[in-house]
């Protein structure tokens, strides 16, 4: 009995361990087929995630290309630095840990508020910086307790210097990160340039870095780096250098470009000079001006309040966006209009008594005063009123109009910035499409009256006014301005010429030329601005004008002591020299300042002498220009070339 339920036992015994190996056995078959189907049938797609897992594939960032005006002086260049870096996403408490790394690096007030602001412009970033520009001693003591701080990473960095400051800031513009809008506007680039942005995270805003940026960003390359389970990179394994973007070179002289932004002191204003030749723009100024280096880490919240909020604007391109009544410089615009529809000969002579009735309303003149009979190049000298009063009446507005537009008044002169605006030549066309009340839409006659002075409805550019003076002293040559010069391949070393845009010339018969140069020479000699250019060595052409900021009433007279600062008139003034083969021509329009010859003729005067003489005024020149206080130049004017720039002193500008 004993024998057989051991023999039971044992059968059975045999029977569980059979089971047990047969199991055993189909495990290894499974493991078996597994190991087959990875090894051979998805060997290579496994091998190659393998490969990814261990090597990883990290973009390399190009050098930004640099900028440098006429002279090679450089305006926009780069640097390494270290920076402190946090990830937003990491979920921890980020005022707490900010504090924790405010006891091994130096954490400012100012690099809380950027931060904080990083974090609203750029939700879903990788990395932010809380401190940039750390010092070797800062990066070593961080290194030392790094692992305190998961999430947190020191990183080298590549900034962009704008070594002048605010000088040209406006021209310039500036970098910045790229923000949500930007990267959503990336994807629809083609994947080449897609590519060519990997690991890109600061891009151009404004100015030339935002119009050529495609010339400035160089191509970026790549690292090929094997990593532990950790993520870190062990070895380089393969590289592909990136290529550093192109050298920008301007036609600007920016020593030029700071002279004048001293001049305008505090006051606000643009001013562009031309070269009426190739449409090369040889100062780009609008003031007041910015710290384009503020924005390059991200700016803090208090300096962009300051910067946003003043009423000054200094954010805003006056040269470029800010748009105004020409005022009197407007008249020689209308003097070759008036020659090449017939509407006046040069000798028809017009009786100024002092104001033009128009129904019962009465247009008056500066001063309320006339000038008896006035012909053509008189009324330019004398800046008559009631000679352009009277014209414009008999041209009325859609004829001034086709006449002056092609100056470029009122339309885009298609310069290599972005943004720039159209200002406003009236027709009648136009208010019909503005207004959308049908007694709005109508043109009255009345308003033609004001046009022919520069007022009403005109408002320009000082661009614009810079352009069509050029085309107007050139005999109609017209060009697209142009800030870049030429473009430097960093690799070769060539240099490209930027192609002058020359658009088609106005037909101007040369005797109608002559007649405006030899009026706008009149002004400096016998005119508005005879007491600015006394003295001056070479012969200029001008003309001086002044535009209200308000209207003022029908019986009222203008009071400049009466009024708040902001609303007193413009000071405007067109020059060009020398007047028989101008080689510049400029627009100046100093905001709130008074009539043209005390404020914006006096800065032209000093244009012109340091580019034809190479003089640059004197310090009391300077200060009483600033004051508006100065006409011809004050103490004795100093050599360009003697006055350093940014700790250099360079040679004569070309």
């Amino acid at each position: 009995m004993e024998l057989k339920n051991l023999e039971a036992e044992l059968d059975r015994f045999r029977g569980r361990l059979l089971a047990a190996a047969m199991f055993v056995l189909f495990c290894f078959s499974l493991l078996s087929a597994r190991l087959v189907y990875l090894q051979v049938f998805r060997h290579d797609e496994l091998s190659t995630q393998a490969e990814a897992n261990r090597i990883a594939v990290v973009p390399v960032v190009p050098n930004r290309g640099l900028i440098v005006d006429r002279n090679g002086i450089v305006l926009a260049t780069n640097y390494s630095a270290y920076t402190l870096e946090v990830s937003p996403r990491r979920g921890a408490d980020l005022d707490a840990l900010i504090d924790e790394l405010a006891q091994i690096v130096e954490i400012a007030p100012r690099d809380r508020r950027r931060f904080k602001r990083l974090q609203e412009e750029l939700k879903g970033a990788d990395s932010l910086p809380i401190r940039t520009k750390l010092t070797d001693e800062e990066v070593a003591r961080f290194t030392a307790q790094r692992f305190r701080f998961p999430g947190v990473e020191v990183k080298a960095r590549l900034f962009r210097s704008y070594p002048l400051g605010e000088v040209g800031s406006h021209m310039l513009g500036y970098i910045g990160r790229v923000n949500q809008a930007e990267k959503q506007g990336m994807e629809d680039w083609s994947d080449e340039q897609q590519a060519n942005y990997k690991g890109t995270e600061y891009i151009g805003k404004l100015g030339l870095e935002q119009s050529y940026e495609a010339e400035l960003h160089g191509t970026t390359g790549f690292e090929e780096v094997e990593t532990s389970a950790g993520g870190r990179a062990v070895r380089r394994l393969d590289s592909h250098p990136s290529t550093p973007g192109n050298k920008l070179v301007l036609s600007v002289d920016i020593r030029l470009q700071a002279m004048v932004e001293e001049l305008f002191g505090d006051r606000r204003g643009a001013l562009v000079a031309i070269d009426p030749r190739s449409g090369e723009v040889l100062a780009f100024v609008s003031m007041p001006t910015f710290d384009p280096n503020l924005f390059v880490d991200g700016i803090d919240t208090e300096s962009w309040r300051e910067l946003n909020e003043s009423i000054d604007k200094p954010l805003l391109n006056r040269a470029l966006r800010g748009t105004y009544p020409p005022g009197s410089t407007f008249k020689p615009f209308m003097a070759m209009a008036a020659l090449r529809t017939g509407k006046r000969s040069p000798t028809m002579v017009i009786n100024d008594g002092g104001s033009f009735q128009f129904g019962n309303h009465t247009f008056r003149s500066h001063g309320d005063h006339g000038l008896g009979p006035v012909d053509m190049v008189k009324s330019i000298v004398k800046s008559s009123n009631v000679y352009y009063y009277s014209l414009a009446n008999e041209m009325g507005v859609d004829l001034m109009h086709d006449q002056l537009e092609p100056f470029g008044l009122g339309v885009k002169t298609g310069i290599d910035l972005e943004n720039e605006v159209t200002g406003l030549l009236p027709s009648t066309e136009w208010k019909r499409r503005y207004y959308k009340k049908p007694e709005q839409q109508k043109w009255y006659a009345g308003e033609t009256i004001s046009l022919g002075i520069g007022q009403g409805y005109n408002n320009f550019t000082a661009l614009q006014l810079a352009s069509a003076s050029a085309t107007l002293v050139s005999g109609g040559q017209r060009f697209k301005p142009r800030l870049v010069r030429e473009i430097e391949d960093v690799g070769t070393h060539a240099r490209r010429l930027v192609a002058h845009d020359a658009l088609t010339p106005l037909p101007l018969k040369p005797e109608h030329v002559d007649l405006i140069r030899r009026a706008l020479y009149g002004v400096t000699q016998d005119g508005t601005s005879t007491r600015v250019f006394v003295g001056a060595p070479y012969a200029s052409g001008g003309k001086t004008g002044t535009a209200q900021a308000v209207g003022i009433g029908k019986n009222e007279k203008y009071n400049a002591a009466k009024l708040e600062e902001h609303k007193r008139d413009h000071s405007l003034y067109i020059a060009m020299a020398p007047i028989d083969a101008p080689t510049v021509a400029l627009a100046v329009i100093v905001e709130n300042a008074g009539f043209g010859s005390e404020a914006a003729a006096p800065i032209a005067r000093r244009v012109f002498d340091y580019l034809l003489l190479g003089l640059y005024p004197s310090e009391e020149d300077i200060a009483l220009t600033q004051m508006g206080k100065s006409s011809a130049p004050v103490g004795t004017p100093r050599r360009a070339v003697d006055i350093p720039l940014a700790g250099q002193t360079l040679g004569a500008p070309q």
